[in-house]
């Protein structure tokens, strides 16, 4: 099994004989450039998960790979018009010669006034691989290596590594780690979820700012 991240969420595992891609989100570059796919798989709906302007162009290139999406996912990719599956909560199934078991259901909480979406985890050849997406899903399954989030609005560091004791891989490969440098995801859940009256006013450094 061989791994590459492309930055934030996005993994391409290459079992053997099947290249699949993973999470092709919008803080991910250079999965584009991505040939001979045997499938994509997307975890949840949020963008830096599934970019849907970039989608197209990945199956467009690679025409004989399978699109498999959560269920919340699968209204934006009908919008695309592009030929899917859906992967529920305790499906198993097989892309070429590697197995895949579909797990979990639900995005961690980010905050108690928004919606919990729907999020599958796919754990791949009994184990070998666990991607959780944005979830604290522990399998039943030994897992030998575990994509462990780093950095998200739902995520505090003691969260990860209390998920990283509780899954004990034999390897944790540190994945969804963009926000860390981009803290405009942050801010802007500050400034939607504010009480009525407070402004989230973000200062540029250096620059003085009059209140």
């Amino acid at each position: 099994m061989r791994i590459v991240h492309f930055g934030h969420a996005c993994i391409l595992l290459e079992t053997g004989s099947e290249r699949i891609l993973i999470d092709p989100g919008a803080f991910s570059t250079g999965f584009e450039g991505e040939r001979e796919l045997s499938a994509v798989l997307v975890t949840h709906q949020h963008f830096d998960h599934l970019d849907v302007d970039r989608l197209p162009k990945v199956l467009e290139a690679n025409p004989d790979a399978k699109l498999i999406v959560d269920p919340g996912s699968a209204p934006e990719v009908e919008k695309l018009g592009l030929p899917f599956d859906i992967a529920n909560v305790g499906d198993a199934f097989a892309v070429g010669d590697t197995s895949i078991k579909a797990v979990g259901g639900e995005h961690a909480v980010i905050h108690s006034d928004i919606p919990v979406i729907p999020n599958i985890g796919y754990v791949f050849d009994d184990g070998a691989f666990f991607h959780p997406g944005d979830s604290f899903f522990v399998p039943e399954q030994k897992i030998d290596v575990l994509g462990l989030p780093t950095g998200a609005p739902w995520l505090k560091a003691g969260e990860a590594v209390d998920y990283l004791r509780a899954v004990a891989p034999r390897v944790a490969v540190p994945i969804h780690e963009a926000v860390l440098a981009n803290p405009a995801l942050h801010y802007g859940l500050f400034g939607n979820l504010a009480p009525e009256g407070t402004e989230v006013k973000v200062l540029e450094r250096a620059e003085p700012a009059k209140f």
